[in-house]
């Protein structure tokens, strides 16, 4: 039954076993603020500028559950090491009245071997033409194996305090990968219909639930469509939520699209920062990004809450775990036309970038909307440290820690 508190993103909801203050979540955004792969006061400061603007949960992006899982420098792993300082970002952002989600992740193709030392994992051999490399095809026990490790990180994530748990299962990470039949031409039990493509999604979300039992929710976000021929579509992704819902062992759905492999603005739509992308890129790179930029990573136009068409396909097929929306949500409207479209949760990326005090503003005032203008150059700040460049304030106390960041995935830039 829809009530009053039901349309109201900022009343007090849960998720799970966890009680948050309101609806809205921070999204997973790469913050490049952990250069040697473990938590710094610069990133929890990063993260508690969100809470203290209102947010009930913020997301720590992009955790790897391998070292071979990385997509980018810096990121953190999920390993014992890294407990203390996760320990001091949760306790932080508890304390300022908000709860905290680990992004887990492992990134298949694409990590690369200058990164990581070697060769990256896919369902079938695959040529990634984003970052001209061949990906290997993974074996049957290394699949046991990163479930086991997406067990692990998730130990370790209730171990350090965290809220929530979210498996990054889409944008052609790993397990996204295994969905799409243009990379997973697998004959065995995880390749060919849906159903068994769906497997490995399935099996890491069961091993995790496993793990942390009740004590914290379990989100998966999952790529309804990604823009790319012959891959992910909502024909085929709307039956692997329908079989992650039946096996009742997610909280939460958070629903995106786009891939870090090709046709990457189909997350971010809007304008397409060619020159400055081409700025920080060795060559030959860079000349590839000038030449062929717009047609490897697509040109999609912006609208507001562009998500939402595809997103709803997704509400009447749900019996036991919630929705997130994600993508164009700019203002209070927005908000309220996700919960009535049956949504029970709100997640923002580039607006929250842009001000970090917007949701506490437009509680305060429903007509305050956001200023980000969807120019996209944040995108290409994840070399350094992710800010909106049109803040001064992000922008000149956000300076490189690390001497090189052009590894890092354009998709770890902000989305929403």
């Amino acid at each position: 039954m829809v009530t009053a508190d039901t349309l109201d993103p900022f009343a007090p909801t849960t998720l799970g076993p966890v009680t948050l203050r309101n609806r809205v979540i921070k999204a997973a955004t790469s913050e490049g603020r952990s250069p040697k792969g473990l938590v710094t006061d610069d990133l929890i400061d990063f993260h508690r500028r969100y809470v203290d603007g209102g947010v009930g949960m913020t997301t720590l992006a992009y955790c790897c559950v391998a070292p071979e899982g990385a997509s980018a420098p810096g990121q953190i792993l999920m390993s014992d090491k890294a407990i203390p300082g996760l320990t001091k970002f949760t306790e932080t952002m508890h304390a300022g009245g908000a709860a905290v989600s680990a992004q887990l992740g492992h990134a298949g193709a694409v990590a690369t071997k200058q990164l990581t030392g070697r060769t990256s994992m896919t369902p079938s051999r695959f040529f990634n033409i984003s970052n001209l490399q061949y990906c290997r095809e993974i074996s049957r026990g290394e699949i046991n194996r990163v479930i086991d490790q997406f067990g692990d990180a998730a130990d370790v994530a209730v171990r350090s305090g965290f809220d929530a748990v979210e498996l990054h299962f889409g944008h052609l990470y790993l397990p996204s990968s295994f969905l799409s039949p243009w990379m997973n031409k697998r004959t065995d039990d995880y390749g060919g219909s849906i159903d068994k493509r769906s497997r490995f999604v399935r099996e890491i979300a069961q091993r995790v639930r496993e793990v942390v039992g009740k004590k914290i929710a379990v989100i998966a976000k999952i790529s309804m469509d990604d823009g790319i021929k012959g891959s992910i579509w909502l024909t085929e992704s709307l039956r692997t939520a329908q079989l992650l819902d039946q096996d009742a062992n997610l909280d939460a759905i958070e629903l995106t699209q786009g891939s870090s492999v090709a046709k990457q603005m189909f997350l971010f739509r809007g304008d397409i920062p060619l020159s400055e992308f081409a700025a920080v890129m060795p060559q030959p790179m860079k000349l590839g990004i000038k030449l062929f930029g717009k047609k490897m990573m697509g040109e999609y136009p912006y609208q507001d809450m562009y998500m939402l068409e595809s997103a709803k396909q997704f509400v009447p097929i749900m019996r036991n775990t919630k929705l997130i929306l994600l993508g164009g949500l700019t203002n209070y409207d927005h908000l309220v036309t996700g919960l009535r479209e049956g949504f029970d949760y709100l997640a923002m990326g580039r607006a929250l970038l842009r001000e970090n005090d917007l949701l506490k503003r437009m509680q305060d005032d429903h007509s305050v909307a956001s200023k980000c203008n969807h120019c996209n150059k944040c995108m290409v700040t994840v070399f350094s440290k992710t800010h909106c460049v049109l803040d001064p304030d992000q922008r000149y106390r956000s300076k490189p820690d690390a001497p090189s960041y052009a590894a890092r995935s354009t998709e770890q830039a902000s989305a929403g």
